[in-house]
């Protein structure tokens, strides 16, 4: 079976990685709005609740999911990289990478996630 990775990233940090899939999440509510979260990562609890109670994410994971599913379905041996982009790659972009990885783990596929930008300090804007 096709292993699939998945990336999340920030825009702010760097270009995007190369990917078959790409999720700009910058579209979605940012927690960093939020005193109370914006020194906080996709680490905690409270950031997960956020991102994941954002009307729209769980579809949005959902059909992530699915499609990097078909790629590894594929006749390909190439891994399937599916990144996950917010703006600064510290709340939406880990919590949806993680969520999409924990998915197709538990439909037997081999997941694997990797967070470029999580480590990072919080951007000033």
């Amino acid at each position: 079976m096709t292993a699939i990775k998945v990336i999340s990233f920030g825009y702010l940090h760097n270009t995007p990685p190369a990917a078959h899939i790409t999720l700009d999440l910058r579209l979605f509510r940012d927690p960093h709005i939020s005193p109370d979260l914006r020194h906080m990562t996709a680490d905690d609890t409270p950031v997960q609740a956020a991102v994941l109670n954002t009307p729209g994410i769980t579809d949005l994971i959902d059909a992530t999911a699915r499609a990097a599913a078909a790629y590894a379905a594929g006749p390909s041996a190439e891994t399937v990289v599916v990144a996950a982009g917010c703006a600064g790659g510290r709340h939406r972009a880990p919590t949806v990478a993680r969520a999409v990885a924990e998915l197709l783990t538990a439909a037997g596929h081999t997941a694997t996630t990797t967070h470029r930008d999580l480590h990072r300090p919080v951007v000033a804007r």
